[in-house]
């Protein structure tokens, strides 16, 4: 097996996890109809079809799923291996791929990272924003970063932030023309400002308590958003109830522009953990991005701090 097999492969296994060329092709950097070209390729030389395509869909055929289940494993281990070396040089070099809510991003992960990358020019960082479960093996990400209550099994788990308070929240104007709720009935006939989960597709249920029990309260309103930015936008302009973390509407409470209701319904979120799977020999890169992801930063800018441990509103 030559060099452009083991490439042609990859390729191959990228469609084969994407189950689309389309999606595997703008991962790739490259057009459809050049992946496409090349997995045809491969089948020709394989002599075997690797994919079953159709009009709606792409899937691996018998053969296509025996690539994808025994030599998947095996170029990732080569793969590992090659960092491994590398890792051997005096300066750290390769790509880390990390997966976060893109609040985190804004606030944990790019102000706790930036100045590893200025102090290791050959570090590569590779930062996906996604609000649903990622599976970081399957999907080949080496750290994924998520609330405690949503980690991912047998993983190695590294506590980023404390446990995040959360709010229920509503400006001014829109208290001037609604009632101030104190009781679940009263807040099921409120205007809330909900979220579209990625993971399901459905609206995000409130994570309440009462009386130590815990709560999902289905609400309900005019306006569905899928950022969090988007909702406390939302918020602040009157449009409704939103269910916003502390560190996110604090500042806007605390100045007046937004007013608190029901805090004895709110519990805190458990903190922000990273977590990546347990490798005997992790690469250099990977354990220098975690111990610079454990650190605070020095400092942080106003627009940042308002941000801190954000994303606890939207868990996938």
């Amino acid at each position: 097996m030559g060099a452009n097999d083991i490439k042609d492969i990859q390729l191959f296994l990228a469609v084969a996890r994407e189950r689309s060329f389309t999606r595997a092709a703008a991962k790739l950097g490259m057009t459809q109809s050049a992946l496409s070209h090349v997995i045809r390729t491969l089948e020709s030389r394989l002599r075997v079809r690797l994919l079953t395509r159709t009009t709606r869909s792409v899937s691996p055929t018998e053969a296509g799923e025996r690539l994808l289940q025994h030599v998947a494993p095996l170029l990732q281990e080569i793969e590992t291996e090659l960092v491994a070396i590398t890792d051997m040089g005096d300066k750290p070099a390769g790509t880390v791929r990390i997966t976060a809510i893109e609040h985190v991003v804004d606030d944990i992960v790019w102000p706790r990272i930036a100045p590893l990358l200025r102090q290791y020019p050959d570090l590569h960082v590779e930062i996906s924003s996604d609000y649903r479960m990622v599976d970081i093996a399957a999907e080949r990400y080496d750290i994924g970063i998520r609330y405690g209550d949503l980690l991912e099994k047998d993983m190695i788990a590294v506590r980023l932030t404390a446990d995040e308070p959360m709010m229920i929240v509503g400006s001014p104007a829109y208290f001037e023309w609604h009632r101030k709720p104190d009781s679940l009935q009263d807040l099921m006939k409120q205007n809330c400002i909900t979220l579209r989960l990625a993971s399901s597709g459905g609206l995000y249920a409130w994570e309440l308590q009462h009386e130590g029990r815990p709560i999902e309260a289905k609400v309900r309103g005019q306006a569905v958003f899928t950022s969090s930015y988007s909702i406390l936008n939302a918020a602040l302009s009157g449009a409704g109830l939103a269910f916003l973390p502390e560190s996110l509407a604090g500042i806007h409470v605390r100045e007046g522009r937004l007013l608190s209701v029901m805090p004895e319904w709110c519990p805190p979120f458990p903190g922000l953990y990273a977590y990546y799977p347990n490798r005997r020999n992790s690469p250099r890169a990977v354990a220098l991005v975690i111990n610079a992801l454990r650190r605070e930063p020095d400092r942080i800018s106003p627009g940042t701090a308002v941000l801190n441990n954000l994303a606890g509103t939207f868990r996938p």
